[in-house]
């Protein structure tokens, strides 16, 4: 299981993304929020549902959670 985190601030389209705990963007604490461990991207996003209307997983740690 790995530890996923959503990003506080948004991309330009609007998404909240998902990255999971070894991500080298994994944005910097005061700019995310804990989600939990989860042993799919897919779990950990709709976890982040529950904070932001629009989220997407990350291009490169959670490809395929990745939809924009």
């Amino acid at each position: 299981m790995k530890k996923y985190y959503v990003n506080t601030q948004a991309q330009a389209n609007g998404d909240h993304e998902v990255h999971d705990e070894n991500c080298r963007f994994l944005p910097l604490s005061a700019n995310r929020i804990y989600l939990g461990e989860y042993h799919t991207c897919a779990s950990a996003v709709s976890a982040a549902k529950n904070h932001y209307v629009k989220v997407d997983g990350c291009y490169f740690c959670s490809p395929t959670c990745h939809k924009s």
